[in-house]
């Protein structure tokens, strides 16, 4: 009974195992199928998720980027406009020079027949230069001193009392040829002075009208027309200069400029150009017919002159010869001027120095007195002697120098009288 009885336990078991064998297979194939499922599923919903969290990433980025990039722009923006405003500015500053000069003098003038005179005399000038392209240049110059067209000295004294200012200069200049420059206005005199003498054309006089010049370094022409007198309602008087030369080297140091010119002042029957009613500056002068009370020139002033500069060097030293002929074609007599003379050294930095000779003779109606030379033989015209100087650079901006005129003046008269003068300068200059 026992052995029949584990022998039905044994049939039972057996065949329950070999049923819930034939169940799990199913079902685990299912459940395989449903974890393969449940897998791909995941594995899409990781993929979609990797996708978000890219798009997410990307967009977060883009934002960021485009922030950075507008912020970025900003201050691009607001560097460069402060970059140029301050450019500007520097552009502005480097486009514009002050520069100028002040001279104190002391003077002594023994002319024959009068009392001797003492005084001092400063002369300030100051320049603004502005380019306002690379080819156009316009300047605007004060001085000391009144109306005077060939002085900026002022006497001082009269217990420190305010000295006058005037326009100086008020100028363009455009470079735009080659070789060539344009000046309108009242400028500097460039017609040239040799050995910087006034023979004809004082230091400080400033043409008012226009001019050019054209200068190769070998050739060379300038010319210029000034107004005597710019408003018709006084009648209008016009001027004009021609100036043309050559240079050559002269040796390894030297230059030699040599030219010729012609100049037309048609001043006759007319009353002073500056000055008082008989301030003719030596010029010959006659009663105006048309009034016998007012006093006119009696010629006009057509010259022709020639000069030269020779620049050298003589004994390691600079050296230099310089020399003026004109003749004024329109007067009958006394119409020849010249000078001659030589300078050796130059003071142009410490310690240098220099000394000039030159002898001058200058007739009555040689040329227009008003614009000659104002000290020698005390301004304009009919006047001869001798003028030595000196100079010593205490700086390239500071020197000190002393000139003394040995002159005779009225020639024409008959009766010339010594005239004596000694100035002594220190000059400043600043730029």
């Amino acid at each position: 009974m026992k052995k029949l009885t584990v022998l039905l336990g044994l049939s039972i078991l057996l065949f329950s195992t070999s049923v819930l064998a034939q169940v799990s297979e199913a079902e685990i194939q299912a459940l395989r199928d449903q974890i393969e499922m449940l897998n791909q599923r995941l594995d899409q919903l990781e993929a979609q998720n990797r996708q978000l969290t890219e798009d997410a990433e990307k967009s977060h980025q883009s934002a960021v980027a485009q922030v950075e990039e507008t912020v970025n722009e900003k201050i691009d923006t607001a560097v460069t406009e402060q970059v140029d405003e301050r450019m500007a500015a520097v552009s502005w500053a480097e486009r514009i020079r002050w520069k100028g000069d002040f001279r104190y003098r002391y003077e002594n003038i023994d002319e024959e027949g009068k009392d001797g005179r003492n005084r001092s005399r400063i002369r300030a000038r100051t320049n603004l230069e502005a380019d306002l392209s690379p080819t156009l240049q316009v300047g605007v110059g004060l001085a000391t001193g009144g109306d005077d067209p060939v002085s900026s000295n002022q006497t001082i004294g009269g217990g420190g009392s305010s000295k006058d200012i005037k326009i100086d200069l008020a100028y363009f200049e455009w470079t735009g040829l080659d070789n060539t420059s344009i000046t309108g206005g009242k400028f500097k005199n460039y017609l040239i002075r040799p050995g910087g003498k006034g023979l004809r054309w004082d230091g400080d006089w400033r043409p008012e009208g226009l001019g050019a010049i054209w200068d190769n370094d070998r050739f060379y022409v300038q010319g210029l027309g000034t107004w005597l007198e710019g408003d018709s309602r006084n009648g209008t008087e016009f001027a004009w200069a021609l100036q043309g030369g050559v240079k050559f080297k002269t040796g390894a140091d030297g230059t030699l400029s040599i030219g010729v010119g012609y100049t037309e002042f048609d001043v006759a029957g007319r009353t002073p150009l500056f000055g008082d009613q008989d301030d003719f500056y030596g010029n010959s002068f006659v009663e105006d017919p048309n009034d016998p009370e007012n006093l006119v020139f009696a010629y006009d002033y057509r010259n022709y002159e020639v000069f030269l500069d020779w620049k050298m060097k003589l004994g390691g030293h600079p050296f230099a010869l310089f020399g003026n002929y004109t003749v004024n074609d329109e007067a009958p007599e006394n119409d020849t001027g010249y000078l001659f003379g030589a300078k050796f050294g130059s003071a142009k930095d410490r310690g240098q120095w220099d000394v000039t000779y030159f002898y001058q003779k200058l007739e009555a109606d040689a040329t227009v007195g008003l614009l000659s030379d104002s000290d020698f033989g005390g301004g304009g015209t009919d006047a001869k002697g001798h003028v030595l100087s000196g100079t010593y650079a205490f700086h390239k901006s500071w020197n000190f120098k002393a000139t003394y005129f040995i002159n005779e003046i009225k020639l024409a008269s008959g009766d010339p009288r010594d005239y004596d003068r000694l100035m002594l300068d220190l000059n400043y200059k600043f730029k």
